[in-house]
């Protein structure tokens, strides 16, 4: 008989794991900026970035029960994918992200950060595309295209599960407050393995 592995958990059951268990870690995979903004109480701050370039060496020192969490879950799933190829594959996504847990009323931090990412991208997608209609009426009809260029991306950050405007957005200032975890910082937050 074999045991089906959990790739999900839900925010009311992440609150009892919490209540019930020494051993959970919570992995936040966020930007360090989107992390300060608001995160559950007792996350650790690990950057999808960070935890690819690392990911053999922090799977090595994290324990068999992991949550992780994202806004949404797609970096989530991205992260449980890459530590279950590295040998962890107990880690669990949190559904509903960050901002699902502290709306099932989990006990979350919240800072004065700036807009979560997808919000972000949706003004910037939203501000081009009507920007560039305004501008083929007024100014030339060839920007229009930009309009198509935007749609098309955002069909392929669908397809591919990516966000290009995501990682241009990350690189500005306002999200760049917060000084990004290194290696050392990220990976060394956590206990070594006994043996």
């Amino acid at each position: 008989m074999t045991t089906a592995t959990i790739t999900t958990v839900e925010p009311a059951t992440l609150r009892e794991w919490i209540d019930q268990h020494d051993d959970l870690l919570i992995l936040d995979v966020r930007s360090a900026a989107e992390f300060e903004s608001l995160h559950i109480r007792g996350s650790y701050n690990v950057p999808l970035p960070l935890l690819a370039e690392h990911t053999s060496e922090l799977a090595a020192r994290l324990g068999k029960r992991v949550v992780l969490v994202c806004q949404s879950g797609v970096r989530a799933e991205q992260a449980r994918v890459k530590l279950a190829g590295a040998g962890l594959d107990t880690a669990a996504v949190l559904t509903g992200g960050a901002p699902g847990y502290a709306a099932a009323g989990g006990d979350v931090v919240r800072g004065a950060g700036p807009w979560a990412m997808e919000r972000q991208v949706r003004m910037a997608a939203g501000s081009l595309v009507l920007a560039s209609i305004l501008g083929g009426r007024f100014v030339s009809p060839k920007l229009r295209a930009v309009a198509g260029v935007i749609g098309g991306g955002l069909a392929w950050s669908a397809a591919s599960n990516t966000c290009t405007m995501a990682q241009v957005l990350g690189k500005m200032p306002w999200n760049r407050a917060t000084e990004e975890p290194t290696a050392a910082t990220a990976i060394g937050q956590f206990p070594r393995p006994t043996a």
